[in-house]
């Protein structure tokens, strides 16, 4: 670790200036030997560095969507040039460059970080070993080997000895204590900031290979970081501690206000808007207006979250417009209405038997509905059939019954005219 922070020794000074900068603010509050004027001055310069390259971590948020729509099309060409790998990876780079996006966008931010850390590493190291280093001369020296944090200090290691514990003027348990709960600190950050944005940012629809390495990447990262933080100084441990904070805090305002198109997160963010639209008639913001106007600009293209938006504002009478405004509109809410009416549940039929209780019980009352019904397309179909018999022109002896005036009542069936059956019945 010392051989990497010495390959960026030309950044140190930059580095340990800016730390006595925020030293000489925080020492003139706390006391210039306190763990909380150093402590608070390596936190303040994690927050420079984090503000000086939110830039970049939208550039990041960008080619790491850009890959998750590239997936299925990059898959493909795997699938169709398997057994070419040049002809594939020339395919992959066309791709990239017609969709402008560039794989290493999404490591940007923490490789624009790696000098400033190991600057600091360099920086902690030489206060340890009691070596002056950039702008930090003999006086200030002696000042961060008297500060602690919780009893441990800034140069100290889990792994040092207890000889080297003790002339830093420290136990050897309160460092091993504070470096561990720090290193596990430090994991469950990383862990929980992985986990949110592959359980709530990461649209469900597309599965992948990129969703199985993030995947794998949730527990890699923490395992790293709890086997390498044994070496770290405590120095160092705040500022990777600050810096695993910060991007939970920015991830977390990226998923409740940007959130990744398909994912939950976007599910549960257009339920926030149409509230906010249905309780205040209109769009309040530009930035909603433009997630509205992005919307309607998809058309059929739109997503189920998206159309399960498009239907709320209709229900509520609303016609999202392509500027991302709104507009009463009454014949969305019509449709909605009749839609709704339409799905309504219709009256059971009766049964045979309800409807025989229902005449025995009012005998005066006309017959229902349904059984006029029956018996009037009993007669018309009883009619068409005797219309359509032919006549005989001669007359039928008398005393034997006409060929087609009843029928012949068969063993067991009761004489006489027998009812019709009902048409379903046939």
């Amino acid at each position: 670790m010392d051989t990497i922070a010495s390959l960026f020794s030309f950044i140190t000074t930059p580095v340990s200036w800016v730390i006595v900068q925020f030293h000489t603010v925080y020492g003139a509050i706390f006391g210039p030997d306190t763990g909380w004027a150093w402590g608070l001055s390596i936190v303040s310069l994690v927050v420079l560095i984090r503000i000086c390259l939110i830039p970049l971590f939208v550039k990041q948020i960008k080619s790491t969507r850009n890959m998750q729509v590239l997936q299925p099309k990059m898959k493909a060409i795997q699938e169709r040039y398997k057994n070419d790998k040049q002809r594939q990876s020339e395919e992959m780079m066309k791709l990239y460059k017609e969709t402008g996006t560039n794989p290493l966008s999404s490591c940007l931010p923490i490789l624009a970080q790696s000098p400033f850390f190991f600057a600091l590493y360099h920086v902690l190291s030489s206060i340890a070993s009691g070596k002056t280093i950039g702008v930090i001369n003999q006086s200030l020296l002696d000042s961060a080997r008297q500060a602690h944090i919780f009893g441990a200090p800034l140069a100290a290691k889990f792994t040092d000895s207890s000889d080297k514990v003790a002339s830093l003027s420290a136990s050897l348990t309160d460092v091993r204590v504070v470096t561990a709960i720090m290193i596990v600190l430090m994991s469950a950050s990383q862990f929980y900031t992985q986990r949110q944005l592959m359980t709530k940012n990461v649209d469900l629809t597309v599965k992948t290979p990129y969703m199985q390495q993030q995947k794998m990447l949730m527990y890699i990262f923490p395992l790293i970081f709890a086997v390498t933080g044994i070496n770290f100084p405590v120095g160092v441990l705040v500022y990777w501690l600050t810096t695993n904070v910060w991007t939970m805090g920015q991830q977390m305002y990226v998923i409740n206000q940007n959130p990744t198109p398909g994912s939950k997160a976007q599910d549960h963010y257009l339920e926030r808007l149409l509230k906010s639209i249905t309780a205040h008639g209109e769009v309040r913001s530009r930035r909603k207006r433009n997630v509205v106007k992005a919307i309607v600009a998809k058309g059929p293209d739109r997503n189920d979250n998206e159309r399960k938006f498009t239907m709320g504002l209709a229900k509520a009478g609303l016609a999202a417009q392509a500027d991302g405004t709104v507009t009463k509109s009454e014949t969305l809410s019509a449709e909605a209405e009749s839609g709704a009416a339409a799905r309504r549940q219709q009256p059971k039929r009766q049964t045979k038997a309800q409807r025989q209780a229902a005449a025995a019980a009012h005998p005066g009352t006309d017959k229902p509905a349904e059984a006029k019904d029956s018996e009037t397309a009993d007669l018309a179909k009883t009619s068409l059939q005797k219309k359509d018999e032919p006549q005989d022109t001669k007359s039928k002896p008398a005393g034997k019954p006409a060929a087609g005036s009843a029928r012949q009542a068969k063993p067991g069936q009761r004489k006489g005219q027998q009812r019709p059956k009902h048409p379903s019945k046939k």
